[in-house]
């Protein structure tokens, strides 16, 4: 490979190292001043999103020296390398297509002596024709009766995805009620079963391996609920897995012709986009699901094709760089502004953390940089009455993503004008600040004469604190697919250039070996 180059090593970096010492005092409000145009600069545009970087402390010399970096370390190959298939997954000798379980052209990518996309091409139409039946009602449970509740079981990448797109994109909802077990708490296991009947339950068992403890453990005891009312022949009607382990799958008694395939080229917190997207396919119907996938194609070509300076994703991962190595910061927030939204910083969670939460590079040597970033956030205004304060007066600087839509999906307009004056109004404020003259003069204003001594310190807003704003004009599962891929390609941005692989985790693994042990 020819990007496993130490960032640290390349002109770049130092030109980047003396380039802050120029910018690093440098306010927002300043560049906004000098520049006029610098809104219409540093926005890009695609399709329905439109993604404003200007509240970043940047110039457009800094984007010259990060577009730099990324040319140096390689990312050109490496975007090229991951589209074609090769095993980038070094530690763990795998390709990393999920970018093809959400292609839809007839890409001759050979794996392992298999070409690919026949593979892909027959799991949609699985899929389609198994979310058809069941939404129909033509699929009827042991006693006759058609499906009204799906549960998913699985976790991780076999949970944390589909249950964050099916409740994001509740609007999209059909008759189907749909539920998922994930943590091995039993109380938890038996408060959902509590509320199903077995007759109209169909089960979604989700493990790659099909030897996952918490899966397997979730999974027997639904089972025997099952089977407290049903015969062992009713388990054909009523239970389906997505995996690779067949032999496994059909030794807990499911059958072979109710598994949905799962490939080792596709890592488990990017595999919604195929079988273990079943549970969206059910959810919000086929039609769907395959706009969803769309959404992200359309967030893969932009992605493979566009330069760097205009590139979505790569600006993103750029500014976390130059953010985390250069600012020294620790965290990043993230802000949707949408309420069904509230399960994305989950996500986003596993999505950065798992994947860029490595000390030791592709090389296998330890890293003297520092990697990845904790995300955090939540949705709405809810984060303005809880963590915001420490954005906003907090000693340190962590940059943020607000999410937003123009348009209300139930046409509530009141509401959303409110929702969306705070939206702008916060990454304005983060950017704007307040000054001690702005702050005095307000409370004379309001007559507190006596108390501008004392409480102006504490009124006071630095401001020059940086933002992204991601504005789509509906929350839609294509758009909503868009915006996820665009995170994913900062994910693997971010690795290239940190020069570590950002599709294994076997940090996963030492708890659950010590669990076993103990």
């Amino acid at each position: 490979m020819s990007y496993l180059i130490d960032p640290t090593t390349t002109k770049s970096w130092e030109k980047l190292k003396t380039h802050f010492t120029e910018i690093e005092s440098t306010h927002l409000n300043e560049l906004f001043k000098k520049e006029a145009t610098r809104k219409e600069d540093f926005t890009l545009v695609l399709e329905q999103l439109e993604f404003d970087f200007s509240k970043n402390r940047i110039s457009k010399q800094t984007l010259e020296y990060l577009i730099d970096l990324t040319n140096e370390t390689g990312l050109e190959k490496a975007i090229e390398d991951l589209f074609k298939g090769k095993k980038i997954n070094n530690t763990e000798n795998r390709a990393v297509l999920h970018t093809a379980l959400r292609d839809f052209t007839d890409e001759k990518i050979n794996i392992d002596g298999e070409y690919i996309f026949p593979m892909i091409e027959s799991a949609r139409k699985q899929i389609a024709d198994f979310s058809e039946q069941i939404i129909s009602k033509k699929w009827k449970g042991y006693t006759g009766k058609p499906i009204t509740d799906i549960v998913n079981i699985g976790i991780g990448g076999s949970d944390l995805g589909p249950q964050m797109i099916v409740e994001a994109l509740d609007y999209y909802k059909n008759r189907l009620n749909t539920h998922f077990i994930s943590n091995i708490d039993g109380d938890a296991v038996y408060k959902t079963l509590s509320n199903l009947n077995p007759e109209t339950t169909l089960f979604i068992v989700v493990s790659k391996t099909f030897t996952t403890i918490e899966t397997l453990t979730n999974a027997t005891t639904c089972k025997n609920w099952f089977l407290e009312k049903a015969s062992l022949v009713a388990i054909e009607k009523h239970f389906v897995a997505v995996s690779s382990n067949e032999k496994a799958v059909v030794a807990f008694g499911i059958n072979k012709k109710n598994i949905f395939p799962m490939w080792n080229w596709v890592g488990g917190r990017f595999s919604m986009w195929g079988s273990v997207g079943l549970s969206i396919s059910l959810a919000i119907g086929y039609e769907n699901f395959e706009a969803f996938l769309q959404g992200a194609n359309t967030a893969d070509k932009h992605f493979k094709n566009t330069k760097y300076s205009k590139n979505i994703p790569v600006i993103m991962a750029l500014l976390s760089v130059w953010y985390t190595n250069f600012f020294n910061t620790k965290a990043e927030v993230v802000l949707p502004y949408a309420d069904s939204l509230n399960k994305l910083v989950s996500y986003l969670q596993q999505l950065f953390m798992e994947s860029n939460g490595k000390s030791v590079d592709r090389n296998g040597n330890s890293i003297s940089y520092q990697t990845g970033s904790v995300i955090f956030g939540s949705s709405g205004t809810n984060a303005q009455h809880s963590f915001m304060q420490h954005i906003h007066q907090g000693t340190q600087m962590i940059p943020a993503d607000f999410i937003g839509f123009t348009e209300s999906l139930y046409g509530n307009t009141k509401h959303h004008a409110i929702l969306m004056a705070n939206f702008y109004a916060q990454s304005q404020a983060l950017q704007q600040g307040k000054s001690k003259e702005a702050v005095h003069l307000n409370m004379k204003f309001k007559g507190d004469l006596k108390e501008i001594n004392n409480l102006l310190p504490f009124k006071v807003f630095e401001g020059n604190r940086p933002s992204n704003s991601f504005l789509f004009d509906k929350l839609t599962p294509y758009n909503l697919g868009m915006l996820i891929a665009l995170y994913e390609h900062k994910v693997f941005t971010q690795g290239i250039i940190w020069n570590i692989n950002s599709f294994d985790q076997f940090g996963v693994e030492l708890g659950k070996e010590m669990a076993k042990n103990s």
